[in-house]
């Protein structure tokens, strides 16, 4: 990731080796869905096996360079395992607020890196009011979603790899798992810094959030044409990372949809499972329950004209099966 930093956050990088992730041309699964120009950029293989490992990357960067001794944040589960794992290399103390449900994996993987963990018996949003009530008092940085500039400067780096990627273009289409949504958000900052640059021209990708039907309010407002969304009541759904009732950045997520000419699409949790399980078997990766919910979303534009077989269409994997086993075993075994 750290290729590029020039336009990254100054300081010696905080680093496991985040960045440059596959980006496979998924040729079986694009045959099945009747695309010839399918690919899936795998963040699984980042460091803590999802994308959260470069946006934690740049935010413990500053933060080490700025004398912070603690960082805090809550989260729905893998930015946690990032947090803690960025913050042991980097010499810092961490704590982190997780529902009681999050995937055991990443519960495992804060505490072994040395994280507190306090498991909150709520939502992320709940999780957020725990460490915004405790931060000022204990001295925490806070590095939730959006509430330091430098998480979303780590995230944009998935736009300048696909511009890399594609030879100096950029692909037709993206669909991106949405919770927070701050990737899509650091994607878009990055086409707009590769035009001021003149490395692109004013051309963009349609941006496709996806989301679980049980935590759907991107959805909810896109089809409203709403400028922000509502908060999701009783938010439900095995893709732990979608479990977002509300994001802080819900606006920009939506102005770039709008923007883009892109959509929003929910799929269940049956289909975004069972479209794990086409990925794994087409095309031997292992996905995270948020990746399936991508395909689903690539599956539903297809069948509504919006989609060609001849555009260039990249799925974001944003994480790894491993870290969601429950979710896994209970699709295999129905």
């Amino acid at each position: 990731m750290w290729r590029y930093q020039e336009v990254l956050p100054g300081g010696a990088p905080a680093t496991l080796g985040e960045g440059m992730t596959p980006l496979v041309h998924a040729r079986h699964l694009g045959r099945e869905l009747g695309l010839d120009r399918l690919y899936i950029k795998e963040e699984g293989q980042n460091p803590t096996n999802s994308f959260k490992a470069r946006g934690i990357s740049a935010a413990v960067t500053v933060a080490k360079r700025l004398g912070v001794e603690t960082i805090a944040l809550p989260t729905a589960g893998n930015a946690g395992g990032a947090a803690a794992a960025y913050a042991a290399h980097a010499g810092l103390r961490c704590v982190i607020a997780m529902p009681v449900d999050t995937p055991i994996a990443i519960v495992l993987e804060s505490r072994a890196c040395g994280a507190d963990v306090r498991l909150i018996d709520g939502l992320i949003s709940d999780c957020g009011a725990f460490i915004a009530k405790h931060a000022p008092a204990h001295g925490w940085f806070e590095v939730s979603t959006l509430k330091e500039p430098y998480r979303i400067e780590g995230k944009k780096t998935m736009g300048y790899e696909l511009w890399e990627a594609f030879g100096g273009a950029l692909p037709d289409v993206i669909v991106y798992p949405t919770g927070g949504g701050v990737g899509l958000i650091g994607m878009w900052k990055a086409f707009e810094e590769l035009e001021a640059m003149g490395l692109i021209g004013s051309e963009r990708p349609r941006m496709i959030a996806a989301q679980a039907a049980g935590c759907a309010p991107i959805v909810r407002a896109f089809e409203q044409r709403a400028a922000a969304s509502e908060m999701w009541q009783n938010a439900a759904t095995v893709a732990a990372g979608l479990r977002v009732p509300k994001a802080l950045g819900d606006f920009l997520i939506l102005a770039d949809i709008y923007a883009s000419r892109g959509e929003a699409v929910a799929a269940s949790d049956a289909a975004l499972m069972g479209a794990c399980r086409d990925i794994a078997r087409h095309e031997g990766i292992f996905a995270a329950p948020e990746g399936g919910a991508g395909l689903v979303a690539i599956q539903t534009l297809i069948e509504r004209g919006k989609i060609a077989r001849h555009e260039s269409v990249v799925l974001f994997n944003t994480g790894s099966g491993y870290k969601y086993l429950e979710a896994w075993q209970a699709a295999m075994a129905g």
